[in-house]
């Protein structure tokens, strides 16, 4: 039977520094094999996990840009159209038919995704084939970061203490794309599956976000070189392209965090160690996003939307249908909120300022289960990434791990004073406030009547009321805790 090294395409959509991808090539090399890289769409499933439509037109688009950049070096890749979980097992089962296969994969985190890899394994091994497997989301694989005790931290701040210092001493090292293929190139008419399909996405597609891998370098390169020393400074003004926008490429691997920290330390190499520059909140950004993979794997509940601060479940939150279609149609009546939603609904994507803003105004405001919003932004997010959202979500709700505490509770109109101050994010997305000036458009509601002829909605909240209710709530429980 024919050797066949297959590179298992998922969430390392990307060419340059992929270690599943480069040890595939090495290893048909000794082993006198063919190679083939695969992706295989599971429509079902990732609706199942509220995956958004922009995020779904999107790994499509980048698929198919990384088909024709594999055929640069010779690699075959196919693109396949499977259904869930189960059909992923049932297209290995047939592989094995013709092949002995060594498959190659980045670790996936998430329960589901462990059980399917190891339904593959199962299948492959029955089969007298291999599944191999390289931890390499993270740059720090989760579990190699840990306290004096040996166990996971539960803190932020040390546990980036750590990581840097780890950092320090082995440096990071991202592996260059491969060079062409010139023996054994797979046959790619010799397989029948189903082919890969192009996505109706309506108007939510991604076309906004660039899929070529040249495209997606450059970004990241403009970024270290042009906008990160002043990142510390603007990036919470939603108004000011001040962020790299780079979180939809991490999400689906088009790019690696690695490459991030390597372009970052070429770019700002007097800078990325200094604390509080714009290199180093940057940096700061990378290992949060670290930070809430490690805690993933270390509590696997959490993916079961379970709260990390698990007395917090005791809250009896509110089931007001219609305040969270208010919220999610950016319909409450406080400005920066509903900008921020009519944002994410537009575009498929939220500054993420606004994001702690919007997910403080539903939990804090209209006393809204969290959950109820994690699984909302999923559903919107071109960037959706389950472990950064249930952090950053559970981190707003004063729920999870190292969270905001429960009494520090964003005022949504000084919110928006401070981080919108002429009001020029709200007028780009609620036309109806376009007229009013800088000083009235935070809170224009001061203006009843001005208000009303323009069309826009009366408050669905007293903030300081809610605020209130929100510390009763949180008080009550952890009282119960002591």
């Amino acid at each position: 039977m024919k050797k066949l090294n297959v590179i298992w395409f998922r969430n390392d959509l990307r060419l340059v520094d992929n270690k599943a991808l480069s040890s595939a090539i090495e290893d048909a090399k000794q082993q006198d094999a063919a190679v083939l890289g695969l992706f295989i769409a599971t429509p079902v499933t990732w609706q199942q996990h509220n995956m958004a439509d922009i995020k779904q037109d999107f790994i499509r688009r980048r698929v198919s840009c990384l088909q024709q950049e594999s055929a640069e070096i010779n690699l075959t890749m196919l693109a396949v159209e499977g259904t869930d979980y189960h059909a992923v097992v049932e297209i290995f089962n047939q592989l094995t038919q013709q092949y002995k296969l060594k498959v190659f994969i980045q670790t996936d985190y998430e329960i589901d995704e462990i059980q399917r890899d190891n339904q593959v394994e199962a299948c492959l091994t029955q089969a007298d084939s291999e599944l191999i497997r390289f931890d390499s989301q993270c740059i720090m694989p989760p579990g190699s970061i840990l306290n004096q005790q040996g166990a996971v931290y539960k803190v932020f701040t040390p546990f980036k203490r750590k990581w840097l210092s780890v950092l320090f001493q082995q440096g990071v090292q991202c592996l260059a794309k491969p060079a062409v293929i010139t023996q054994n190139v797979f046959p790619v008419k010799s397989l029948t599956l189903k082919g890969f399909k192009a996505m109706n996405a309506g108007d939510l597609c991604s076309k906004a976000w660039p899929v070529e891998q040249a495209a997606i370098i450059q970004q990241l390169r403009s970024f270290c070189q042009q906008t990160v020393a002043d990142y510390a400074k603007l990036r919470d003004y939603p108004a000011v392209l001040g962020t790299s926008k780079l979180s939809a490429y991490l999400a689906v691997g088009a790019i690696s965090a690695a490459q991030c920290v390597a372009r970052l330390q070429l770019e700002a190499p007097d800078a990325w160690a200094l604390d509080k520059t714009g290199a180093e909140v940057w940096l700061s950004e990378l290992v949060w996003r670290e930070f809430y993979k490690h805690i993933l794997v270390a509590y696997p509940n959490l993916i079961k939307h379970q709260a990390f601060q698990a007395e917090t479940d005791a809250i009896s939150w509110s089931k007001d249908k219609g305040a969270f279609h208010a919220w999610c149609s950016g319909n409450t009546g406080y400005p920066i909120v509903d900008a921020a939603m009519r944002q994410l609904n537009q575009t498929g994507w939220m500054h993420n300022r606004l994001r702690m803003i919007t997910a403080s105004f539903l939990v804090k405001d209209l006393h809204i289960d969290w959950r109820w919003g994690e699984r909302y932004f999923m559903s919107k997010l071109i960037d959706g990434d389950f472990s950064a959202n249930n952090g950053g979500w559970q981190w707003a709700a004063s729920t999870g791990t190292d969270a905001v505490p429960y009494f520090r509770i964003f005022n949504p109109v000084t919110q928006s004073q401070r981080f919108d101050h002429n009001g020029d994010f709200i007028r780009a997305y609620i036309p109806e406030l376009a007229k009013f000036d800088a000083k009235t458009i935070h809170w224009p509601h001061k203006y009843s009547q001005l208000v009303a002829d323009a069309g826009y909605v009366k408050p669905i909240v007293d903030h300081a009321q809610a605020r209130k209710v929100t510390l009763a709530l949180f008080a009550e429980v952890k009282q119960g805790k002591d």
